[in-house]
């Protein structure tokens, strides 16, 4: 691919579309492009989205990259009954901690010491080939899904509106060098952040998928390259050593479901947060929607109040399942969601006092004309991760350990050596027979249950297609960047008489403008049962779904 093939790539970013041939939607045009292209080649649906995975790496840097976590499920609709494979790749944390943790100090959440867990991201790329081949009986070449990204590390691209954002938003931090080691001299060229529309090339991360695209993945936890990165992290005062990185491996298990309608949800188990997601969806099952108008103050407050409930249970019990036990079955058991709706009081909002979580993420997702699908999310956690570049390689490393508590707490997810820590990312699907139905997952952190459960009401009780479900005004419980307030934030779009009733009920309401970014970017695939896909991406986002 060449430079003007990716400019000429970026001018289509169609709202809604559909396929038979498969489809893919990423919140990068090139992405989906690149994506698109591999199933115009004869690719199927894994293949494609590890040509997304790999070039949202690229062009969304202050989201996602090499040096983060990756979670994928992937569905083959020939399968019958059985549930989609989920596949967690996230990283552990050092085996070697620092004294300072070990005595229960506090976790930064920036600079080489937040740098504290390996990275899993091309371990999942691994082994979603790996079923590719062997499941999917996959043709296409490791180097050959690798290539889109590494032509537009080396020629270039636009700086999106997004990554445009994050460097105006992190502007005064970045001048720390102590703390964004090495980030300068490949995020601020000449000194400055580029702005968007500006022309931008990673020529070492080049070099890195290059060697990615020879060695193949495991070269990124055991070759040459790893050493190179276990060098430069330990070089900032990063814990990580070599030992660590090849020690990386991704869990694959059957994915978490749950009935809900007339399908079943499915999505990552713990430590991911998906339990979670389902749990909200149960609870609104047991409250009903069929006397609540869509977009009302009761809908509004319904999601609401589900969330806090669930979110109870999640801060309560969800960490690492081979460090504590966490309870699933329990969780979403019958009598565990019906008294968690029963608490809920159609008139009166529950006290929040919650922490927040805060982090970045990238959700894509892709079907082929067999009908099979992948959904998956990748992060570096908070945007731009750790701010910490692994040495001379073009790899941004993330700061995941920071979700860890510190060691000695009496919280299930307290740092431990080699311990996997909280996760938020959880992607999803619904199937109906056994048929993946729907595609859905979205970027924001403790947003992300918050968001799928207004997207999941709308597609599924409202019978909404992915875009009017997308454009439709989002909430957020808790702070976030600009407001640090325990409220509800809710897009203004939602009306002034819902604004009213909800504050009457007790919440307490603050706006955000319309499609705002902080409300998620999310990404729906639907495909009915005739073969027939129709995706779209966030219109908060720069991202599009494109039809192969």
């Amino acid at each position: 691919m060449t430079a003007r093939d990716i400019t000429g790539a970026a001018t289509s970013a169609p709202a809604l579309a559909s396929g038979r041939a498969g489809l893919v939607t990423s919140p990068h045009t090139l992405a989906s492009a690149a994506g698109r292209d591999i199933l115009q080649q004869g690719g199927n649906a894994i293949e494609a989205a590890i040509a997304v995975a790999a070039m949202l790496c690229v062009t969304m840097p202050h989201f996602t990259g090499l040096g983060g976590d990756g979670f994928w499920l992937i569905a083959d609709g020939a399968q019958g009954d059985a549930p989609p494979l989920a596949i967690s790749g996230i990283g552990q944390a050092a085996r070697r901690l620092p004294s300072a943790l070990l005595d229960g100090g506090p976790l930064a959440v920036r600079g080489p010491a937040s740098a504290l867990t390996t990275a899993a991201t091309v371990a999942a790329w691994e082994a979603a080939y790996r079923v590719s081949r062997e499941a999917w009986g996959g043709t296409m070449s490791w180097a050959s899904l690798l290539a889109p990204a590494i032509a537009a590390a080396e020629d270039g691209f636009a700086v999106s509106r997004s990554q445009d954002f994050w460097y105006a938003y992190r502007a005064t931090e970045m001048g720390d060098a102590a703390t964004w080691h090495g980030f300068a001299q490949t995020f601020l060229p000449g000194g400055c952040a580029p702005v968007s529309g500006k022309w931008f090339r990673q020529q070492a991360l080049a070099q890195t998928l290059w060697q990615l695209a020879d060695g193949g993945a495991r070269e990124f936890y055991e070759g040459e390259l790893a050493a190179r990165m276990a060098s430069g992290l330990q070089a900032t005062g990063s814990p990580l050593t070599r030992d660590d990185l090849a020690a990386t491996r991704v869990h694959v298990s059957p994915a978490l479901t749950m009935a809900y309608g007339d399908g079943v949800l499915a999505t990552l188990p713990p430590p991911t947060q998906g339990v979670t997601t389902l749990q909200i969806m149960g609870i609104l099952a047991r409250l009903g929607l069929r006397d609540c108008a869509h977009g009302s103050a009761t809908y509004y407050h319904r999601l609401v109040e589900a969330v806090k409930q669930a979110f109870i249970d999640r801060d309560r019990y969800v960490a690492d399942p081979e460090y504590t036990d966490v309870p699933v079955s329990a969780m979403l058991s019958d009598a565990h969601l019906s008294a968690a709706a029963a608490r809920i009081d159609d008139h009166v909002a529950l006290d929040w006092p919650q922490r927040f979580r805060e982090g970045d993420t990238v959700y894509f997702a892709a079907t082929d004309a067999a009908g099979r699908a992948v959904s998956v999310l990748q992060t570096i956690y908070f945007d731009w991760g750790s701010g910490v570049m692994a040495g001379d390689t073009g790899v941004l490393w993330h700061n995941r350990g920071a979700a860890f508590r510190p060691v000695g707490s009496a919280h299930p997810n307290a740092l431990m050596p080699g311990k996997r820590p909280f996760h938020t990312l959880n992607p999803g699907m619904y199937l109906e027979g056994g048929r993946p139905r729907l595609l859905y997952g979205t970027q924001g952190a403790d947003g992300q249950p918050q968001t799928l459960c207004a997207l999941l009401t709308r597609l599924i009780d409202y019978g909404m297609n992915p875009y009017e479900a997308l454009s439709q005004p989002r909430f957020l419980l808790g702070r976030t960047f600009s407001d640090s307030r325990d409220n509800l934030k809710l897009e203004c779009d939602a009306g002034d008489n819902v604004f009213a009733a909800l504050t009457q009920r007790g919440h307490a309401l603050a706006a955000l403008p319309r499609h705002s970014p902080l409300a998620g970017q999310a990404g729906v695939i639907a495909m009915d049962v005739d073969g027939l896909a129709t995706g779209a991406h966030d219109p908060r986002s720069d991202g599009a779904a494109l039809a192969a």
